[in-house]
């Protein structure tokens, strides 16, 4: 029979691997209602492939999750904690204000994710907790309980001044939190700016992963010194039923990017019969930026 101090000394050594690895691993997300946003079903794929796709049903994960359908979700998808840290700001740059909110550490922080809405959007978008089946106020929640930082901002214009902005955003909180990797996500639209910002050297240098979330590409970033360098990593999430961006459009991108540098990290989860706004509500934020940031090494 095992002894006590034979079980105790081999528990302590347990202990001693596990917090090894968990060093050697870096920093991750711990998990925040994974049961809830877990992909539904999968139709092809593993969660950890780089081509999934899930099984989206309206009828589950619209009428059944929703209290009142695409307004507000059911109140088990969601906590109210971020609300302590949420600040709607202002900051001066590029000779006008930039309008956005912040969510979790101003400093300090050891991850920063921003989000970009597209046209016809706005800051309060990405700071809503109900819409979206709950989505936004994971990330806030993910953010928050693991020390990171969450920003959304007014975007204007998405060219160079739109871009401008975000850059001048990016700059202010990497200032205050030098080792946090940056990850963007951009809607529809918003995804003109997340390419602008990928081809910048100095952003690309900032930024631990990219989010295209029923968004478009940019034939010029294969191009690119950043796409050369195969650094940083991109996740196209679509609806197969998209009438703004087609997926077949986005998939041959996707392709092209694979088949000229098969080992660069890229995602592509497409979400079977889901619509445009599709990706925003069922992308899995946890396993994606866990992903991002065991792809770069941190």
């Amino acid at each position: 029979m095992l002894s006590l101090r034979r079980l105790a000394i081999g528990l302590a050594a347990l202990v001693v691997a596990a917090t090894a690895m968990e060093a050697e691993a870096g920093y991750r997300l711990a998990p925040f209602k994974d049961s809830l946003f877990d992909y539904p079903g999968l139709l092809s794929g593993r969660p950890e492939d780089p081509f999934v796709i899930v099984d989206y049903d309206k009828r589950r994960d619209i009428h059944r999750r929703d209290k009142v359908w695409e307004r507000q979700v059911h109140g088990e998808y969601v906590s109210m904690r971020p609300r302590s840290s949420q600040e709607d700001l202002t900051l001066k740059a590029n000779g006008r204000e930039v309008t956005y909110m912040r969510v979790g550490r101003p400093r300090g922080a050891k991850a920063i994710v921003i989000y970009i809405h597209g046209q016809g959007g706005n800051r309060f978008q990405g700071m809503n907790d109900v819409s979206f089946g709950g989505n936004f106020n994971r990330i806030k929640n993910l953010m928050v309980r693991n020390n990171g930082l969450y920003l959304t901002l007014d975007v204007k214009n998405f060219k160079d001044r739109g871009a401008a902005d975000v850059t001048a955003l990016i700059r202010h909180y990497s200032a205050a939190s030098p080792s946090a990797p940056v990850f963007v996500a951009c809607g529809s639209m918003g995804g003109a700016l997340c390419w602008r910002l990928a081809k910048s050297p100095e952003v690309a240098g900032k930024m631990g992963g990219m989010l295209l979330l029923g968004s478009t590409y940019d034939e010029s970033f294969l191009r690119s010194a950043t796409f050369r360098g195969g650094r940083l990593p991109i996740y196209f999430g679509h609806g197969s039923w998209d009438k703004v961006y087609d997926w077949k459009t986005q998939a041959r991108y996707y392709e092209q990017l694979k088949a000229r540098a098969p080992a660069y990290p890229a995602k592509f989860v497409l979400f079977e019969t889901g619509t445009h706004g599709t990706p925003i509500r069922m992308t899995d934020w946890r396993l994606i930026l866990n992903w991002m940031l065991a792809a770069t090494g941190r």
